[in-house]
């Protein structure tokens, strides 16, 4: 006998602002409580002391994670000079320091190095996998390690305030996998005067900005109301990069059992991924094959 699933089908996106303090997972928690949904999930972790967009997913729209995980994201981000902690972050403890500190000039140089295809070395506080264990249980043990390199994309990375000789204030644009505290730590070993980051804000994940952001209160006051399910996007809004592809009623019939169906227009090309739609509801992503779409993820 199925086990029958608690909690509510609803589906679509929820874009949270996150404020410091609380971890992401908790954040997911509170909306699926707050949504009585049956699954919630979310789109790209932001650190406990790390602020500003986090996308969460109720739903099918869970199946669209992976296309914003995979979207290019915007972070505004202080860095300390002076010092390296273990965290690479203000979070963390001091273990070496610099009396050195950087022109403006020396900082814009050293920039250069950090835009386009790089590699980058994640932080030993992270959720990288390290023989089976997340770097940072092994990290809290006291056990240094030597993590791999990791290739990033790096958009743009400027300048965007000076407040004082020790600190500076960068805006980054770069696609999957980066780690802010990452270009932090590689700065100020660049500079040789060391660094860390004071703060960090995510503005933009995808489609989803602060400007469409919700906050912890208004969650909490909608918190198992009708009205809270005004704050939902529809879940399309997580396919925004892929190309859209109508289908007839007997394709979208077909896909929804899992089987290629026929699309009537076509943004895409042959062996392109994209999604169908039936009445501007998405039913299926999947690859594009001379007028069929052939599924790999179904909604229901």
């Amino acid at each position: 006998m199925a086990r029958t699933k608690k909690g509510r089908a609803i589906s679509g996106w929820l874009v949270v602002d996150k404020p410091a303090g609380i971890t992401s997972t908790a954040v997911v928690n509170k909306v699926k409580w707050a949504f009585q949904a049956q699954k919630a999930g979310h789109a790209g972790t932001l650190d406990p002391a790390a602020t500003g967009v986090l996308a969460i997913a109720l739903g099918e729209a869970t199946k669209t994670v992976p296309y914003i995980t995979d979207a290019v994201k915007c972070y505004r981000f202080r860095v300390t000079f002076g010092a390296a902690t273990n965290t690479d972050d203000a979070e963390g403890v001091v273990i070496a320091q610099s009396a050195l500190r950087p022109s403006d000039g020396e900082i814009e140089a050293a920039l250069a190095a950090f835009r386009g295809q790089i590699e980058q070395v994640p932080p030993q506080f992270s959720a990288v996998k390290v023989e089976g264990e997340r770097a940072y249980d092994l990290a809290r043990e006291g056990e240094a390690m030597d993590l791999a390199s990791r290739p990033l994309w790096v958009e743009k990375l400027v300048i965007t305030a000076r407040p004082d000789t020790d600190h500076v204030d960068l805006e980054m644009v770069c696609g999957k996998g980066g780690y802010v505290r990452s270009i932090a730590r590689d700065l100020g070993d660049a500079l040789g005067c060391l660094g860390h980051v004071a703060w960090l804000r995510r503005e933009w994940s995808g489609p989803f900005s602060t400007d469409d952001s919700v906050t912890l209160d208004d969650i909490d006051r909608l918190a198992k109301t009708e009205e809270i399910d005004a704050l939902l996007k529809p879940l399309e809004i997580g396919l925004a990069d892929l190309p859209e592809l109508p289908c007839t009623p007997e394709g979208a019939a077909r896909l929804k059992n899992g089987n290629p169906g026929m699309v009537m227009s076509s943004q895409a090309g042959y062996g392109d991924e994209a999604w169908a739609s039936y009445q501007g509801r998405a039913v299926a992503v999947g690859i594009y094959k001379s007028g069929e779409l052939h599924p790999s993820r179904v909604f229901n």
